[in-house]
């Protein structure tokens, strides 16, 4: 047998207009890179292109498609995260191993009349997300096929190579040493926030650090934390679940009303002053420093900086907490950089709250998982992480702007806000509509959105919060066409 001779696996795929039949006149505009990918992924799914073959030279397939060889380039380079393909050198880009495609027996998913019937329980994100419908606008989620999982895995064999046996063992209940230093390091790069690593808690996201600061808030005699209207559904019911009282403070132009939250007369407010959630509204300066007066006379802030990471079109904000750290309790996490799933996050509080948050900590988990936080520290020390978000910021700004044009184009007379940075937009609706009945015919049509009304106990205008950042341009465009669809039948 001539070993010299390639198997058929390991030749070269023959590049040539007829490669995977491939016809560029499929993508959609703004959106060819997602379309080759998705194709690419599609053909080593079911075998046509197998594990150990290796693609055609990005300069090639461009020619033969008669795109720009950008195209092709991050369409490999979106394989290559996902961990489909591997660069080789000179040997080429080489497919080295198929999407994994995962069975799992799933409770009925709800009828889509369920979800929007009557007020919104606490299971009503559950019910949203198993309902059938063949497009999610839905906001919270990041691009989570851009999940870099070439760069995770390095780390993670980075990370095992050294790794001392004792490094299995039960570990400190505030986070691995590694994590807070990265972390640390990562807020004052990041967010202008100076930070000893002792003073980070680790944490299994925003949800859980809320958990822990209503249980220190409760010790210290704290029943009520106000919070922003229109604001996060999700927080106001961790809240409630912990038996904090939430009066609602408006948020205008300017971010939110502190002299409304001065007359609320609670003790501590939870905010999202560099995006606020849904608006995007930034607190101002003004404002900024009336909030900073009104904590200084003993009111405590929470601030949850959800994605500040995530802006494209204005300058950087920084964090309340690195202004008054002394009043100020502040939550991150990497949900929205890499993927809720990691369910990996910190907080930091006032020294004075410290050894209660531990405590609490400790005796909800003794910690979290340990790999997983190495993991992440060596991307974060590593750069992976921020080439990450560069990767993501230019992506996210073509869906932000395919889903503006299709706004304009679908529902005219609407108002888009927020959207200069983070991952959805706001968009607010003229006439008389009720917007849980749009988000209800949208659902019907296969588009999931959330009604703004959902996010606000005071009175809302009509609107719908739509996340862009984990869906094609394509997809974004056929969503909103379809909610253009269902408003036009309301009306």
């Amino acid at each position: 047998m001539d070993r010299a001779k390639p198997s058929p696996a390991e030749e070269s795929i023959t590049a040539g207009a007829d490669f995977l039949q491939l016809d560029v006149g499929e993508a959609p505009p703004g959106g060819r890179a997602d379309w080759l990918a998705a194709r690419l992924r599609a053909a080593i799914a079911d075998g046509r292109v197998p594990v150990g073959a290796r693609l055609p030279a990005s300069r090639v397939l461009a020619a033969e498609l008669g795109v720009s060889r950008g195209v092709v380039t991050e369409a490999y380079q979106r394989l290559t995260e996902d961990g489909h393909v591997l660069g080789r050198g000179r040997a080429g880009t080489v497919v080295v191993a198929t999407p994994a495609v995962v069975v799992t027996p799933a409770p009925r998913p709800p009828a889509r009349t369920e979800v929007f019937a009557g007020s919104p329980g606490t299971d009503v994100f559950d019910a949203l997300r198993t309902a059938p419908a063949g497009l999610d606008l839905t906001p919270g989620v990041p691009d989570l096929a851009a999940f870099p999982r070439a760069a995770w895995l390095r780390a993670e064999r980075a990370v095992l190579h050294r790794l001392a046996p004792a490094a299995f063992g039960y570990g400190d209940p505030t986070g691995a040493p590694a994590l807070r230093l990265a972390v640390a390091t990562w807020l004052a790069r990041n967010r202008g926030i100076r930070v000893d690593p002792a003073e980070v808690v680790i944490v299994a996201g925003v949800t859980q650090a809320l958990g822990l600061l209503a249980q220190v808030l409760h010790a210290d005699g704290v029943h009520t934390v106000a919070v922003e209207d229109p604001g996060s559904l999700g927080v106001r019911q961790h809240l409630h679940n912990w038996r904090l009282d939430t009066p609602p403070v408006p948020v205008d132009g300017h971010g939110l009303r502190v002299d409304r939250l001065v007359a609320t007369g609670a003790p501590a407010v939870m905010l999202t002053p560099a995006h606020q959630f849904p608006t995007g509204v930034v607190l101002d300066g003004e404002r900024r420093r009336r909030l900073l007066r009104w904590a200084q006379r003993g009111g405590l802030v929470i601030e949850d900086d959800y994605d500040a990471e995530h802006r494209y079109d204005r300058p950087p904000v920084p964090a309340l907490r690195g202004m008054l750290p002394e009043r100020v309790c502040y939550a991150g996490s990497v949900s929205k950089l890499l993927a809720p799933a990691l369910r990996l996050g910190w907080v930091l509080v006032p020294p004075r709250h410290h050894a209660a948050l531990v405590a609490a900590k400790r005796m909800a988990d003794l910690g979290n998982a340990a790999l997983p936080q190495l993991v992440l520290a060596e991307l974060m020390d590593s750069g992976a992480l921020e080439r990450h978000l560069r990767l993501l910021r230019r992506r996210h700004v073509r869906r932000r702007d395919a889903m503006i044009r299709a706004i304009g184009e679908h529902l005219p007379g609407a108002v888009v806000h927020g959207a200069a940075a983070g991952l959805h937009l706001l968009v607010t609706l003229d006439g008389d509509v009720d917007d849980v009945t749009l988000a209800a015919a949208a659902l019907h049509r296969g588009v999931k959105v959330q009604p703004l009304s959902w996010h606000g106990q005071l009175p809302q205008p009509p609107g719908l919060v739509l996340g862009y950042a984990a869906n094609p341009v394509g997809d974004i465009e056929r969503g909103v066409a379809a909610v253009g669809e269902a408003l036009r039948e309301l009306r």
